[in-house]
C-alpha cells in the first residue's frame, strides 16, 4: 500500500521520472563528460545544498516537484545518515549509469540519466537502496533473523516441478505483505488475457467513484484507460487507484478464485480480498471502529459491510491525513496475508504463464521496476512487487540468471508494535539474492 506516501514508493525504487532504468551495456562504455559532471554534483543535490532548478530537467521537475524532492531527501538522510562522498560512478550508457554515495550508515545507490542536449540536465533519478555491509549469506540471514518483530524469507530455484527452496526461514508463516497482494490481481488479468477473454489494450471507462491516492483519483466519469496502463501503474509504482479500478473491473470473486490456483495457502483474513481504499477506511476512519465491527463479522457479513457501510464512508478524513500514521495499525487483521513460500509459488505461476510471445506484455509490466539493485552480471531479468506500511514490508522477486535458469525470492518483516526499516530490509534482500543466487 506504499503509494499513500510519496516517499515510500520513491524510496523503494519507483521511478523518479517517467523513464525506464538504464539497461546493461558493454563493459567498455565510455561516460560522456556531461554525465560524469552531473554524477559528481549528485551528492550536493541530494544533501540539499545543490541547485534543484538547474540540475533537473522540466519533465523531472513536473513529476517530482522540489517540495516532494526535499521531503524525500530528508527521509533518505534519516535512512543513510550524513552523505560523505561519491564512492564510484559506473556508466551503463554514455549518459546514464550508477552513482554510489558513501553515507554514514552505508552506501546508497542511485541510477542517474542525463539529457544529451546542453545544458545536460538530469532527466531521470532512481534511488535503488543501500548496499548491505554483510559480506556472506550467513551474515545476511543472521542480520535478518535479529530484526525486531518477525521475519520470514525464502529463495528458490524454479524448474519443471514445484519450486525448490534452497533457503528458508519461517517460509510457511503468513505475514502482512502490503502491496504485494497486487500480484494476484495481475495474475487474474494474465489468466483472462491468455484465455482471450480480454486484451491488454481493452479500455476501461471510469465511473467517477472515489478512489485512493494515485494517478486516477478525481478523474472525471467517462475517462478511458487501458488495462495495460492500469496494470503497469499498479505494479511499477504501486498505484492504488489503478489497483482498485482493476480489482473492480476483473471482479473481486475472480481474483479470490486465483488464490488456490496460484498455490496460496488458505487464510480466512484474505476473504474478502480487500481493495486498498477499503483497507484504508477500515484501518483509519473512526479511530478504527469500522475495523472492530468488520473483524467481529463472518465472511458473509464482511462482504455486506464492504458493499454498504464501508462503501458509503466519507474519505475526506483520509484525504486530510495526507499519509498514513507512523505506527502500525491492525496489521495482523486488516491487510493481505501471504507466506514467503506462497509468494514464490505466485511468481512461479506468473513465470509459467508468461512464456513466449503471449507473455511479453505481462513480463514488461512485471519488470519495469526491479525493486532493488540487481547485478546484471548475475541476473539478466528481474520481475518485482513489494509492499509496505508502518510495521510491514515485503519484497518479492522473480529472477532469471545469466545462464537462463529461473529463481524466485520473497521476504517479509512485520512488527505490530513498531515501524520497520524499509531501507535496511531492502539492502538485506539485495544481499540475500546476491549470495543465495547463482554464481557469476
Amino acid at each position: 500500500m506504499h503509494r499513500l506516501l510519496a516517499f515510500a514508493a520513491f524510496a523503494l525504487a519507483a521511478p523518479a521520472a517517467a523513464q525506464t532504468a538504464p539497461q546493461a551495456a558493454p563493459a567498455a562504455v565510455q561516460a560522456d563528460p556531461a554525465f560524469t559532471a552531473r554524477a559528481q554534483e549528485l551528492l550536493a543535490v541530494v544533501a540539499g545544498s545543490g541547485d534543484y532548478d538547474s540540475y533537473f530537467g522540466p519533465a523531472f521537475q513536473a513529476a517530482i516537484p522540489k517540495a516532494t524532492f526535499d521531503t524525500v531527501s530528508t527521509q533518505l538522510a534519516g535512512v543513510g545518515g550524513k552523505l560523505l562522498a561519491i564512492e564510484s560512478v559506473k556508466p551503463v550508457t554514455p549518459l546514464s549509469g550508477i552513482v554510489r554515495i558513501r553515507a554514514e550508515k552505508g552506501v546508497m545507490l542511485f541510477q542517474l540519466s542525463v539529457d544529451a542536449a546542453p545544458p545536460h540536465k538530469v532527466t531521470g533519478l532512481r534511488y535503488t537502496g543501500m548496499e548491505s555491509d554483510e559480506k556472506t549469506l550467513a551474515e545476511t540471514t543472521a542480520a535478518l533473523d535479529k530484526l525486531h518483530g518477525a521475519t520470514g524469507y525464502a529463495f528458490a530455484k524454479l524448474g519443471t516441478g514445484a519450486p525448490s527452496l534452497t533457503l528458508a526461514h519461517n517460509a510457511d508463516q503468513r505475514f502482512a505483505v502490503g502491496s504485494a497482494f497486487k500480484l494476484v490481481i495481475l495474475a487474474e488479468l494474465i489468466r483472462e488475457t491468455n484465455a482471450g477473454k480480454r486484451k491488454w489494450d481493452d479500455m476501461v471507462t471510469l465511473d467517477g467513484r472515489m478512489l485512493p491516492a494515485g494517478g486516477y483519483n478525481w478523474k472525471p466519469a467517462g475517462t478511458r484507460v487501458s488495462l495495460r496502463e492500469l496494470a503497469t501503474e499498479m505494479i511499477s509504482i504501486s498505484d492504488n487507484s489503478a489497483t482498485d479500478i482493476l480489482l473492480a473491473t476483473l471482479g473481486r470473486e475472480k481474483v479470490e478464485a486465483m488464490l488456490p490456483v496460484l498455490g496460496v495457502a488458505h487464510d480466512p483474513r484474505n476473504l474478502p480480498y480487500l481493495s486498498t481504499l477499503e483497507a484504508f477506511k477500515l484501518k483509519w476512519l473512526q479511530n478504527g471502529a469500522l475495523a472492530d465491527k468488520y473483524n467481529a463479522l463472518d465472511e458473509k457479513g464482511q462482504r455486506a459491510m464492504l458493499d454498504g457501510e464501508v462503501l458509503r464512508a466519507d474519505i475526506a478524513p483520509l484525504v486530510a491525513m495526507a499519509g498514513v500514521p507512523k505506527q502500525p495499525s491492525r496489521i495482523d487483521t486488516i491487510e493481505w496475508f501471504f507466506s514467503s513460500a506462497d509468494l514464490i509459488r505466485v511468481m512461479d505461476w506468473l513465470r509459467r504463464n508468461t512464456e513466449g510471445e503471449k507473455g511479453r506484455d505481462a513480463r514488461a509490466v512485471l519488470s519495469k521496476n526491479p525493486g532493488i539493485a540487481i547485478d546484471k552480471g548475475q541476473y539478466q531479468w528481474a520481475g518485482y512487487k513489494g509492499g509496505s506500511e508502518p510495521g510491514v514490508i515485503n519484497l518479492t522477486l522473480l529472477l532469471q540468471g545469466a545462464d537462463g535458469a529461473w529463481y524466485a525470492a520473497s521476504a517479509s518483516w512485520n512488527d505490530t508494535a513498531a515501524p520497520v526499516e524499509d531501507m535496511r530490509f531492502a539492502s538485506l534482500m539485495g544481499a540475500l539474492v546476491k549470495f543465495a543466487g547463482p554464481r557469476e
